[in-house]
């Protein structure tokens, strides 16, 4: 059984790699499709700053996770276990396809998931936190398409009179920082989204791992904290999983869905990073790339309304409303094939 919490913890890690992986496209998209940094450049940066937010978050996101999706009392290593293999699966397929969809919602589906087929509906913890997540798959791309929005017109105002070739020159430094500012709001909120399922592992063997000591002793759970360990091996993965990056889906962010210039990916990237950060704050699991997919649509949407390409655009919504279902669907076999596994 030991072994078995420790494969499952790695497991854990592998997610939190895919994750930045997957979403590598909301902290680069922009930056590369306005071509202000290489690729190459643009992924360092990015997972620089992904790592950063490992000493400035909090735990709060973390908490909701553990604690706010499904029962702690029906939470065993088989039904971690099958809701990170429901997310990861969906998370490779969308990536496959080049499908913006979001890792946090595949999470929460996938642990919902397994949770069901272990103890039926009863399993989920219906309350404030999933009023939050399932309110804010509609509430973040519409933040985010409003801040993008109100930026770009608060630029247009303020740069008005200044020439565009200096216009241009300004935002490409500006959106350097920018960019910097949505990573570090994506690693906040994303990776402790695992830190999360970690934690509830953990604490559901408690008393198994009490007994251990040398290496597995790291495995023990003794308070409400998160262990440093799992901090900083989370954001380390997610970092790690940036640096790789999703090119397929970069393509989606960063040009298909409307033409970005330096000034344009700014707005979009500063509305993401604050709209991000906002539900950070108050512990709310959110999608960045949700998020960042609706800023970059109001700040495209300032130019004229067909800027957008709407058609792209409704790919990713759906992408978005059949996330959670299928990756709980998804996880709910894994736990039916676990648990014949093991019986």
């Amino acid at each position: 059984m030991v072994y078995y919490v420790a494969a499952i913890v790695l497991i854990a890690f592998v997610f939190d790699f895919i994750n930045g992986f997957h979403d590598s496209a909301n902290s680069i998209a922009t930056i590369v499709g306005t071509r202000v940094l290489s690729p190459l450049a643009a992924v360092i940066w990015a997972a620089l700053w992904n790592f950063a937010a490992a000493f400035t978050a909090g735990e709060l996101v973390a908490k909701a996770i553990q604690k706010g999706i499904i029962r702690t009392d029906i939470v065993t290593p088989s039904v971690i276990l099958a809701g990170l293999l429901g997310a990861i699966i969906w998370n490779l397929i969308t990536w496959f396809y080049g499908i913006p969809s979001s890792s946090s919602h595949a999470l929460i589906g996938g642990y919902a998931g397994a949770g069901v087929a272990k103890a039926g509906w009863s399993a989920i913890t219906w309350g404030i936190k999933w009023i939050q997540t399932l309110s804010f798959i509609a509430i973040s791309p519409l933040v985010g398409m409003l801040a993008g929005f109100l930026l770009m017109v608060a630029v247009y105002w303020t740069f008005q009179r200044m020439a565009p070739a200096r216009v241009d020159r300004f935002f490409r430094v500006a959106q350097i920082m920018s960019s910097a500012l949505l990573s570090h709001a994506h690693g906040a909120n994303d990776a402790q989204k695992t830190m999360g399922i970690i934690v509830g592992l953990l604490v559901s063997v408690k008393g198994l791992m009490a007994a251990q000591t040398g290496f597995f002793h790291l495995l023990y759970v003794s308070g409400e904290g998160i262990p440093l360990w799992v901090k900083l091996a989370a954001y380390t993965a997610i970092s790690l999983g940036t640096l790789f990056g999703g090119w397929r889906i970069v393509h989606t962010m960063g040009s298909r869905i409307t033409r970005l210039r330096p000034v344009s990916g700014f707005a979009a990237e500063t509305g993401g990073a604050l709209a991000i950060s906002l539900a950070t704050h108050y512990g709310i699991p959110v999608s960045t790339t949700h998020t960042i997919a609706g800023s970059i649509m109001g700040a495209g949407a300032t130019y004229r309304f067909s800027a957008v390409r709407w058609g792209i655009a409704r790919r990713i919504v759906w992408a978005w409303v059949i996330t959670i279902p299928a990756s709980a669907g998804l996880a709910a076999v894994s736990y039916w094939i676990l648990s014949r596994i093991s019986a």
